[in-house]
């Protein structure tokens, strides 16, 4: 149970910082209206993931046995490539600020047209959640619960952080970016190795 507390707080942590559409819309939102009508929108994964957790666990409930340590492995890959993308952000970082003034209806259709979503479900989060719920139901819960709570609280911290902290957001953004990296790593290593064992 602790393995997956701490690999959906992992893998939360890295989703909430990874620099993307999601995280620039929360910024955007935060720099024209204000923390508080923005944090909502923090919880628009919650909404937007639903459909595409349902399909890609449809799916994958229905790959052989024999398929599964190559998902894991393919998903360890796929976390190792989000890594090395990390690390060319952290190394010469930017913050691109749009100017968007919609509410959560946006921030769930950017979610469902963004397409890390679907391969962190297909690659990540649907395997992973299929292994911890063949342990046991408690632990699927566990992974979900503590992935998307960590995500929900980083975004809306970031969120705080761009409204009271404006001038100093480059810096702590980067040093958050910087973290990801040694995170997405360690998880993507440890995806690769949880497939090697199972074949």
């Amino acid at each position: 149970m602790l393995v997956y507390l701490i690999i959906g707080t992992t893998y939360g942590f890295a989703a909430a910082v990874q620099p993307g559409p999601f995280q620039t819309y929360l910024i955007s939102q935060t720099m024209n209206i204000g923390w508080r009508r923005t944090i909502p929108a923090a919880f628009a994964p919650l909404l937007s993931d639903i459909p595409i957790a349902v399909l890609v666990l449809f799916i994958l409930s229905r790959v052989p046995v024999w398929f599964e340590p190559i998902l894991h492995i393919m998903g360890g890959l796929f976390v190792l490539y989000l890594a090395i993308g990390s690390f060319k952000i952290w190394r010469k970082f930017e913050i691109h600020k749009t100017t968007a003034t919609q509410a959560i209806s946006k921030a769930v259709l950017i979610n469902l047209l963004n397409p890390a979503p679907y391969l962190g479900w297909s690659l990540v989060m649907g395997p992973l959640f299929l292994t911890a719920w063949r342990d046991a139901p408690a632990n699927g819960f566990i992974l979900l619960i503590s992935f998307y709570g960590t995500m929900i609280l980083l975004s809306i911290g970031i969120i705080v952080l761009v409204f009271t902290a404006k001038n100093l957001l480059p810096r702590i953004d980067r040093i958050l970016v910087g973290f990801s990296v040694f995170f997405l790593a360690f998880f993507g290593m440890y995806q690769i190795w949880l497939g090697i064992n199972l074949i």
